[in-house]
């Protein structure tokens, strides 16, 4: 006998997987630093702090990660508190929150950040099916003039298509 829903079903199921749904995300970090890598990871949260960043309270504008005591920490994210709850159950706003990934990845990201002007930044908090997850960005900051040039740069490259789209 075939179970109940079928391939269908498990189709469906891997779908809503596979949906990465944005939550919060950091646009003013990639003006500000030159990504070179990403990493996807998980956040310790509590109850409310989930129900406040599934209704869009979040805010990673000034936030960063540091290694400390072998872990990923999360600072400086204010997740508004949850309206819904009760003063004494709710979270403090901007409380240092733990980054869950793996050993060997901690390792080589602490070897990373001990070079000159690196540093661990969040990019966006989004669903991967029912999780939230946090990508955290190595980056670089960049002078004045670097951010002028890659204006400049991404203002050519959308002239250029506009020409292509006119010929």
């Amino acid at each position: 006998m075939a179970a109940k829903g079928g391939a269908k079903g498990t189709a469906k199921a891997k779908e809503r997987l596979q949906a990465r749904r944005l939550l919060a995300d950091n646009r003013l970090a990639r003006h500000q630093y030159d990504i070179l890598e990403t990493l996807e990871t998980g956040v310790a949260l509590v109850g409310t702090e989930v129900k406040a960043i599934r209704a869009g309270k979040a805010n990673l504008r000034d936030g960063f990660c540091l290694v400390r005591d072998g872990q990923l920490q999360l600072h400086n994210v204010h997740i508004a508190p949850h309206e819904q709850a009760s003063g004494y159950y709710n979270h403090d706003p901007l409380r240092v929150r733990t980054l869950l990934a793996h050993r060997r990845e901690i390792d080589r990201l602490r070897g990373q950040l001990e070079q000159k002007g690196l540093t661990l930044i969040p990019l966006d908090l989004h669903l991967k099916g029912s999780m939230i997850k946090l990508t955290i960005g190595l980056a670089r900051g960049r002078k004045l003039h670097d951010k002028r040039q890659e204006e400049r740069r991404r203002q050519d490259e959308k002239d250029l298509r506009s020409a292509l789209k006119r010929l």
